[in-house]
C-alpha cells in the first residue's frame, strides 16, 4: 500500500500507523432492552487499527482502538470476522457507522475527512475479512499523544514575534487566524494551505505584496491588512475565488495609490476600508459593488469621485480629509469629434445594445476601452469621445450616515459627469441654470 502522511489531513497512513481523527460515539445496542438511553454525544477521538496480543490466546490479532482525551490508553475491539456491517450512506459528509457483533455496539463516526474515512473503512474491511492482513502496514497499538485527541482548533491569535511558529505548522482546522506585530515582510505560504480559513488578519506587519494564491482560500470572507506596506492589489486576486466569498476587506494605512479596474469584480464586498493611503481615484466601476454598505476612504488624495459613485446605496460613508476640488458645471473638458469616428459609433452600439464581446471576438485594446465606457445622463454610453465635468453631490443621497467631508461641516463632494453629445451637455446646463449654479 502507498505511504501517505499529511499534517493537514486527519488520516495518517504510514508503514507504522493507521489512524483516523474524528468524532466518535459508541452506542450500545442492548441498552434500550434495559430501558436505558445512550448519552447521544460524540467525543473527539483517534481510531487506530493495529496488532494487539489477545489475553486468552496469547496471539496477535487485529483490533480497532478508540482513544479519547479522557481515555488515552484506548478501548479495543476485535475486528477479524467481528464486523456485522458498515453504514456508509453519508461517507461523503465524513460520517459512517461500524456495527460490531461482539460486543453489540455501533461505532458512529462523524466530522471526519471524507477521503480519509473511505481509506480507513477500506482497511477495516480487509482486517475484518482476514485477507491480506500481512500487506497492511500495522504496528502494535499504543496510547496516543494528548494533542492528537484535542478538539480541532478553530481560532489562533499571534501578536508577538516570539510566539510565531517556525518549526511547526498552523493547525489545519483553523477558521480564524490573526498574526499581528510579527514584522512579517511577506505572507507565510503555510497560511495558504488552511482551506477552512474564513478570517485572516495580518494587520500591523511590513507586508509589501500579496501572493495571488491568497485567492485559493475558498472560504475566506474577511481579509484584514491594516497598517502594512502594500503598494498594489493585484488583478489576479480580484479574479480569484474571492469574488464569491470576500465580504470584509481592510486595506487601510498602506501605500496604495490606485486599485485595478477588476477590483469591482469582488461583488460580495459589504465592508471596504481604504483609509490613510495615497489613492488618487476610486475604482471606476464602483457601483458594481452592489452589496457594499460600509465604505471608508478617509485621508487619501481624492479630488473627484467617479460617476458610478452616484449609484451606490450605503449605510455608512467616510471620505474625510481628501483634497476635493470645488466643481463648476461650466468648467468642462470637451473630447469630441464631428462626426464621431466609426470605431466610437461601433463601440457605443456594442455597449448600448449589450452585445456580448471578448478578446476572442475583437482586439483586446477595444475590450479595455469598453470596460471603462462612461454613461451619459441620457442613459447612453460614450467610450473615448465625450464632454466631462464635475458636479457637487450631497453624500446623504447615497448613504444613511455620512462622516463630515471637511472641518467646515460639509457633506458634499464632487462627482464626475460625462455627456455623449453637445445637446446632452446643453440640456444639463439649462437645468443647472434653472436651479441656480452651485
Amino acid at each position: 500500500m502507498l505511504e501517505r502522511t499529511n499534517t493537514g489531513n486527519a488520516f495518517i497512513y504510514t508503514p507504522r500507523t493507521m489512524k483516523l481523527q474524528c468524532d466518535v460515539e459508541v452506542v450500545n445496542r442492548m441498552l434500550p432492552t434495559y430501558g436505558m438511553k445512550n448519552r447521544g454525544k460524540g467525543a473527539r477521538a483517534v481510531l487506530s487499527i493495529g496488532r494487539h496480543v489477545d489475553k486468552t490466546t496469547q496471539r496477535h490479532n487485529i483490533y480497532l482502538m478508540i482513544c479519547t482525551a479522557k481515555d488515552r490508553t484506548g478501548s479495543k475491539y476485535k475486528i477479524k470476522e467481528n464486523i456485522e456491517t458498515f453504514f456508509t450512506r453519508f461517507v461523503e459528509e465524513g460520517k459512517a457507522t461500524v456495527r460490531l457483533k461482539e460486543p453489540a455496539v455501533d461505532i458512529c463516526l462523524s466530522k471526519a475527512d471524507a477521503n480519509s474515512l473511505k481509506n480507513f473503512l477500506s482497511a477495516a474491511r480487509l482486517a475484518h475479512r482476514g485477507n491480506d492482513t500481512d500487506s497492511l502496514p500495522l504496528s502494535t497499538l499504543t496510547p496516543v499523544r494528548a494533542r492528537d485527541v484535542e478538539k480541532p482548533k478553530k481560532k489562533l491569535t499571534i501578536v508577538s514575534k516570539k510566539d510565531y511558529p517556525l518549526t511547526s505548522n498552523f493547525p489545519y482546522s483553523l477558521e480564524q487566524l490573526q498574526v499581528s506585530y510579527c514584522k512579517l515582510s511577506r505572507v507565510d505560504m503555510r497560511m495558504l494551505s488552511l482551506k477552512a480559513l474564513r478570517r485572516l488578519d495580518l494587520s500591523n506587519n511590513n507586508i509589501k505584496k500579496l501572493p495571488d494564491t491568497i485567492g485559493d482560500l475558498g472560504c475566506l470572507a474577511e481579509l484584514i491588512l491594516h497598517n502594512n506596506h502594500l503598494e498594489t492589489f493585484s488583478e489576479a486576486l480580484c479574479l480569484s475565488s474571492l469574488q464569491r466569498t470576500l465580504q470584509h476587506l481592510d486595506l487601510s494605512q498602506n501605500r496604495l495609490q490606485a486599485l485595478p479596474l477588476q477590483f469591482c469584480q469582488l461583488r460580495e464586498l459589504i465592508n471596504l476600508k481604504m483609509d490613510n493611503n495615497g489613492l488618487v481615484w476610486l475604482p471606476f466601476r464602483i457601483s458594481h459593488l452592489s452589496k457594499l454598505r460600509f465604505l471608508s476612504a478617509a485621508h487619501n488624495q481624492l479630488a473627484l469621485l467617479p460617476g458610478d459613485f452616484r449609484k451606490l446605496t450605503l449605510e455608512n460613508l467616510d471620505l474625510f480629509g481628501n483634497p476635493f476640488a470645488h466643481p463648476n458645471p461650466l468648467d468642462h473638458t470637451i473630447q469630441l469629434t464631428f462626426p464621431l469616428t466609426l470605431q466610437e459609433m461601433a463601440a457605443r452600439a456594442v455597449a448600448n445594445l449589450r452585445i456580448p464581446y471578448g478578446p476572442h471576438l475583437i482586439p483586446a485594446h477595444l475590450c479595455q476601452d469598453l470596460e471603462v465606457a462612461k454613461t451619459c445622463d441620457c442613459g447612453c454610453t460614450c467610450v473615448n469621445y465625450y464632454i466631462k465635468t464635475a458636479v457637487s453631490m450631497n453624500l446623504h443621497l447615497i448613504s444613511h450616515t455620512v462622516v463630515l467631508v471637511d472641518d467646515m461641516g460639509g457633506t458634499d463632494a464632487p462627482v464626475q459627469h460625462h455627456f455623449c453629445s453637445l445637446s446632452c451637455y446643453s440640456e444639463f446646463l439649462d437645468q443647472c441654470l434653472q436651479r441656480g449654479l452651485r
